[in-house]
């Protein structure tokens, strides 16, 4: 189970890098405002709130998401149950919150987990010190995002939780999503949680939120993958689910 903060420390642990740049920022305006004085001070000084307050504010809508939310509860999933020999189908970007919880919520269903993460390709320094603070799920499959190792139509459900987003080139998230929907079982359903770059998380993490991509950006890889949003869940106004099914037709 998860602990009180984890979220948010997670955040702090595998970020750090950010904060301790930011203060070194606000350290050097404070030091040069007081070593010119006057008016110089005063604007530098004024300068420092910005950086001070969104500091602040994106700490607290990660507290919010990530420790408040039911992101991690799966409340969000509502009565959705799967009966024994369900396979369902978990995907990480080198950090695995969610297949524990997983198994938690469907303990009757055979999970399956997949990471995508490859060092060459994904160079986020957060990653690496995730992986080093959380040891992979026993028994994870290491996989390429353009060949996944399982049968195909053989998942009832597949999972992507706040990790498609390290895909960064467009041509390999849609590849990415083209396996999804070959894995993925007639009547099946695919679940991509993620933040968007939009205005709330624009508001809330200022530059870090072109880290994530556009609605645009993942509706153009859902239907290159010949997949249709089938529903969606607000489970904050900075975090949004995709519920994908295959469309059944070629493009």
């Amino acid at each position: 189970m998860r602990n009180a903060l984890q979220g948010v420390a997670n955040i702090a642990r595998c970020n750090w890098h950010y904060y301790v740049l930011a203060v070194g920022f606000l350290w050097m305006l404070i030091a040069f405002g007081n070593y010119v004085g006057g008016m110089t001070r005063i604007l530098l000084l004024f300068l420092c709130l910005p950086v001070f307050v969104s500091i602040l504010v994106s700490l607290a809508v990660s507290f919010y998401v990530y420790d408040l939310s039911n992101l991690y509860s799966l409340e969000w999933l509502g009565k959705k149950r799967f009966e024994k020999g369900s396979r369902l189908v978990n995907i990480n970007a080198g950090f695995d919150e969610t297949t524990e919880l997983l198994h938690l919520r469907f303990p009757k269903a055979e999970i399956a987990v997949l990471d995508f993460y490859d060092p060459a390709k994904h160079t986020e320094i957060s990653i690496k010190r995730a992986r080093k603070a959380y040891p992979p799920f026993a028994g994870t499959i290491q996989i390429k995002t353009s060949a996944m190792s399982l049968e195909t139509d053989s998942a009832e459900a597949i999972f992507v939780i706040l990790a498609a987003h390290e895909i960064r080139k467009p041509e390999e998230r849609a590849e990415f999503f083209r396996e999804l929907e070959r894995i993925l079982a007639p009547g099946g359903q695919i679940f991509v949680t993620e933040h968007l770059r939009d205005l709330p998380n624009v508001l809330a993490y200022t530059f870090g939120a072109f880290h994530f991509h556009s609605r645009r950006s993942w509706i153009k890889a859902f239907e290159a993958a010949r997949l249709k949003i089938a529903g969606e869940i607000m489970i904050t106004p900075f975090i949004t689910t995709f519920i994908l099914e295959s469309n059944g037709t070629a493009t």
